[in-house]
């Protein structure tokens, strides 16, 4: 992420614990003011200790411009992001952060909608049911967690006003609660939207239900928190020419397009290096990208008119970029 990406100082208000190895961080204003406004499904892309950037969707009910909350999962297995905010993050701390940006909207027309939550995947999806609830929408919020220990907001989501429209599973209780993916999306219906938000395979599984039953693409929004690993055995090295100058620079196997271009001295902004926030951005001249992000559309992916270098690479011997 570039310095001029990062635009706002935000005090720590508020640090708490809302479940395991998940903690609450409600950020406001150092001097007390207000803060730019945001939409449900919206997130902030956070500096964390150690230069870590890392994307949180703001929680919080999208009518307050006083704060933004952000809710941390602590992944022991991540690269150290979230380990840094539970660790060496604490009230009265500033951190460094974008504006809110979202790609991961409701959609601007009346319809029922379906928010499936999986573990942190609640965090968008809560703002959305504060949102839909305050405009009188009609929706559902069904909530999947691996145990009940770590189910977030449950105390905000019981005493909401919109409790009633709130199922919470856990794959440790007894079957009858359990989420039934399929028996929730056999039937089809032309003014339901689907939200779904949560780690991949939860995801994978719900797009996938939808898609086998015969849902639209276009009443099917996700947002996923991060990509798979890219690399492959298989990949080998390829060039990108850059359009305004004609240079060519040589993308070893063993590295993405960004971080050879960086090493050349050509800067691309880049802030979650998984695919996920679209942040790198490029558009393509020429050549076949081989797409490996999770940002484009498979319409978009299938123009080849635009790619994502911190993780997609190339299927021809040579890309043109727009740089």
């Amino acid at each position: 992420m570039t310095d001029s990406l990062v635009c706002l100082q935000l005090r720590v208000a508020r640090k708490e614990r809302l479940a395991q190895d998940i903690a609450l961080f409600e950020l406001v204003a150092p001097d007390g003011g207000a803060l730019p406004l945001f939409s449900a499904g919206a997130h902030i892309d956070v500096t964390t200790p150690g230069g870590y950037i890392r994307q949180y969707s703001l929680c919080n009910d999208p009518a307050e411009s006083h704060r933004y909350q952000i809710a941390v999962l602590r992944d022991a297995q991540g690269r150290g992001g979230s380990r840094a905010m539970h660790d060496a993050v604490n009230v009265g701390d500033i951190v460094a952060a974008s504006v809110p940006r979202n790609h991961f909207p409701l959609i601007p027309q009346v319809h029922t909608a379906l928010l499936l939550a999986g573990g942190i995947g609640i965090t968008p999806l809560i703002s959305m049911a504060e949102r839909l609830s305050a405009i009188r929408q009609p929706f559902s919020l069904h909530y999947v967690a691996r145990s009940i220990d770590r189910m977030a907001f449950r105390d905000r989501l019981a005493q909401s006003s919109y409790a009633d429209k709130v199922f919470l599973h856990v794959d440790d209780g007894p079957p009858e609660q359990r989420l039934d993916i399929a028996g929730l999306l056999q039937a089809v219906h032309t003014d339901v939207h689907i939200y779904v938000c949560g780690p991949q395979g939860f995801m994978d599984a719900v797009l996938s239900t939808a898609q086998r039953y015969g849902w639209p693409q276009a009443q099917l929004h996700h947002e996923f928190f991060g990509a798979a690993p890219t690399r492959t055995d298989a990949d080998s090295s390829f060039d990108v020419q850059l359009a305004s100058s004609g240079r060519v620079i040589r993308v070893a196997a063993d590295q993405t397009v960004t971080q050879a271009l960086a090493t050349a001295g050509v800067v691309v902004p880049t802030s979650c290096e998984q695919g996920v926030c679209g942040t790198c951005l490029t558009g393509v001249l020429n050549g076949e990208p081989d797409h490996r992000d999770l940002y484009l559309t498979a319409e978009e992916q299938a123009a080849n008119r635009q790619f994502i270098p911190c993780c997609s690479r190339a299927r021809s011997a040579r890309l043109v970029l727009d740089l």
